[in-house]
């Protein structure tokens, strides 16, 4: 069966008389299906180009470079009676966390319910409708620039399908995780996506984000978290993807050298000429505060668990007994924990297998199974 057969209800919103009346439709739904269209290559935040809603009965596309406010629909949106069903949740969240500073709660995201369900960790939208629905969607416009207007009736079909589908996957995902008795637990991941701090700007914490970062020692690490701080500040500023200000093989270098002069800093090879020209003085002034932190300031490394022999001795046991069980219900086992997590329960540490899905699944049993070797 092929996908991008529009229902003759379908709207296409460009006027606000129109978003009113739909808004006014919607209100009291009990769930909708929701997905953007968004491009962000050019820039450090999402530029909004079109908002897609599913309910039963009702599709549509609402374009917000048309209308002078969407506040009917955010208000929609917001309203915590409704439940906002959404795929790969994250990046739509964060487009409305900017726009009002919060995201609209309560969600249900159908790609972390579909590894669940044993689906496949981190599917695409098309390869689950595919596999539930039997539905091929077109792939021809997932690159199509969405701030070109007129949009062509083709994109709109694309656009819709997006939501046309996810309306048809939650009721089917929603039985199955009722039956198995997990919705409770998986709200617990779903409230998780929704924790404000994910889409906060943390400028010390971005230096984690920098690959090969765990090569750096000591007063490095410190340099590394300057310059990414101040990397992510100027992003955000200058509304311009980190890779433009400075890219991470640039930050890396600069931290692993530490040049304290403009000279040093030319042997830079990886920094380009227009960055040290335009950046050059405030890059060596962030490397000469963060050198001159003491070493109890630097960024520390991942503390070393300490367990004992016979904890040592039972990670194995452990893992092969997640292993069994993730295999069970088709979920790939480092979907569900790794040899770290493990260490954690065991330790009595804030661990992923003491919390929402991870927890109904494995987490529990593994919890009583250790407390009752330690009564016996």
């Amino acid at each position: 069966m092929l996908g991008g057969g529009s229902e003759l209800s379908d709207l296409y919103i460009v006027d606000q008389p129109a978003l009113v009346d739909f808004c006014a439709r919607l209100r009291g739904a009990s769930w909708l299906a929701l997905d953007t269209e968004f491009v962000r290559e050019r820039t450090f935040y999402p530029q909004l180009c079109l908002i897609q809603i599913a309910v039963p009965g009702q599709v549509a596309c609402i374009d917000p470079l048309a209308l002078p406010s969407l506040e009917p629909l955010l208000d929609i949106l917001y309203d915590p009676a409704t439940t906002k069903v959404l795929h790969a949740a994250r990046q739509d969240l964060e487009l409305f966390f900017h726009l009002r500073g919060t995201v609209p709660t309560p969600i249900f995201d159908t790609q972390l319910a579909a590894l669940v369900l044993g689906c496949g960790d981190q599917i695409g939208y098309a390869a689950l409708v595919q596999r539930q629905l039997g539905v091929d969607l077109a792939k021809m416009h997932t690159r199509a620039d969405w701030r070109h207007r007129p949009l062509a009736p083709e994109w709109l079909i694309y656009a819709a399908d997006d939501v046309r589908y996810l309306r048809e996957l939650y009721p089917i995902q929603l039985a199955a995780l009722q039956e198995r008795g997990w919705l409770d637990a998986l709200a617990e991941d779903f409230r998780a996506l929704t924790d404000l701090d994910r889409y906060r700007l943390q400028p010390l914490d971005a230096w984690r984000r920098v690959r090969e970062h765990d090569r750096l020692r000591g007063a490095q690490r410190a340099v590394l978290r300057a310059l990414a701080a101040w990397r992510e500040e100027q992003a955000g500023t200058d509304d311009r993807p980190r890779r433009w200000i400075l890219g991470d093989a640039a930050l890396l270098e600069l931290s692993r050298r530490m040049p304290e002069t403009l000279d040093q800093l030319q042997r830079v090879g990886v920094l380009p000429a227009t960055t040290r020209q335009r950046y050059g003085e405030t890059l060596l002034a962030r490397i000469a505060v963060a050198r001159a932190e003491p070493p109890e300031q630097w960024p520390a490394r991942p503390r070393k668990l300490q367990l004992s022999p016979k904890q040592a001795a039972r990670i194995d046991k452990l893992l092969d007994f997640i292993a069994a069980r993730a295999k069970e219900h088709g979920i790939p086992l480092q979907s569900v924990a790794d040899r770290r997590d493990v260490e954690k329960l065991l330790v009595n540490e804030d661990s992923p297998l003491c919390h929402g899905w991870r927890a109904a699944l494995v987490g529990r049993d593994l919890q009583a199974r250790l407390v009752a070797e330690i009564e016996d």
